[in-house]
């Protein structure tokens, strides 16, 4: 597994800023770069994986943590 190169600590927030914040910050990482997510907004479970099919970034895995979601995106290029 890829090790990431941030973590957006998105706890707390609901839909649909867990992923805009994604969005804003893989915007600032190059190609390539993971992007570790943490949610517990239960929208995300569908939101996340919806906005990597939609950008193009790769969704490597999605699991529970502590109480919380995971998500590992892989930004494209």
């Amino acid at each position: 597994m890829s090790n990431p190169t941030e973590t957006l600590d998105a706890l707390g927030l609901l839909c649909p800023l867990p992923v805009l914040k994604a969005r804003k910050r893989l915007k600032s990482l190059p190609g390539g770069a993971v992007l570790r997510v943490l949610a517990d907004d239960p929208a995300a479970i569908v939101d996340v994986p919806h906005f990597c099919a939609e950008s193009g970034h790769t969704l490597l895995s999605q699991g529970e943590e502590n109480g919380h979601q995971v998500y590992l995106i892989q930004k494209a290029g």
